[in-house]
């Protein structure tokens, strides 16, 4: 068995690998890299079994280096151990993982025995190990009351992204008139008050401004989450 460490965080990384070493006696090799696209390339040129992977890392994110070796590699075990549970991040990683994926996702504020156990569990016991907190926001995120849909998350990328009402229509492939449905479900779920308060000047927000500050507020969105979604609609738009 042959493991990788993706942490840009020598000191980080050194723990991990011992805690590798430590926790799967049967590894053959623990090969480290400092930055996503080092992960990636070392993923795509060594005989690897599982990673372990921190989410926020320089040029290259977590989420972007997991999806990259898991569209070639979807069975790859990746345990995510990161200081990180904003909503963002927690959608991010379930927006990737392959059905068939044994994954776990562990905040570094967990116990070294937690680790170990997490690392044991993925790795060699095929088990997926999420924290307690990052699967109650996972459940949030599913309940169409308390969190937003999947295509109210859709629309709030599209327009943080910039995107027009006919972009959005295009990409998603649906009408102008389901896109400004989505847009109002999404304003309600973000508490954005739609009525009609004007100063002397026109209205006091920008609702489409407005929704992209709250959820910036609120953990839903973050840059490395920006970036994967920017790499996405730059494939739409080379694609027409």
């Amino acid at each position: 068995m042959n493991i990788l460490v993706a942490e840009d965080d020598p000191f980080h990384r050194s723990f991990l690998l011992k805690t590798v070493q430590r926790n799967l006696p049967g590894c053959d090799d623990v090969l480290e890299a400092s930055g996503g696209q080092e992960a990636i390339n070392i993923a795509m040129s060594h005989d690897i079994d599982g990673v372990i992977m921190d989410l926020q890392m320089p040029e290259v994110s977590g989420i972007a280096a997991a999806s990259r070796i898991w569209e070639k590699f979807p069975d790859m075990r990746i345990l995510f151990w990161s200081n990180y549970s904003d909503e963002a991040y927690v959608r991010g990683v379930s927006k990737i993982v392959p059905k068939q994926a044994v994954y776990g996702y562990l905040l570094k504020t967990a116990s070294e025995k937690r680790l170990s156990l997490a690392v044991t569990g993925v790795f060699q016991e095929a088990q997926c190990i999420v924290d307690q907190e990052i699967r109650g926001i996972q459940q949030r995120t599913m309940d169409l009351h308390a969190g937003l849909s999947n295509t109210e998350f859709e629309v709030l990328m599209d327009i943080a992204l910039g995107l027009t009402d006919k972009a959005i229509a295009a990409r998603r492939g649906i009408s102008t008139r389901s896109v400004q449905s989505r847009l109002k479900q999404l304003y309600e779920k973000l508490g954005i008050d739609q009525s009609p308060f004007d100063m002397d000047d026109g209205p006091v927000f920008n609702s489409r401004t407005r929704a992209v500050a709250m959820a910036l507020s609120r953990g839903l969105l973050n840059a490395d989450g920006m970036s994967v979604a920017e790499d996405s609609m730059n494939l739409w738009l080379n694609k027409h």
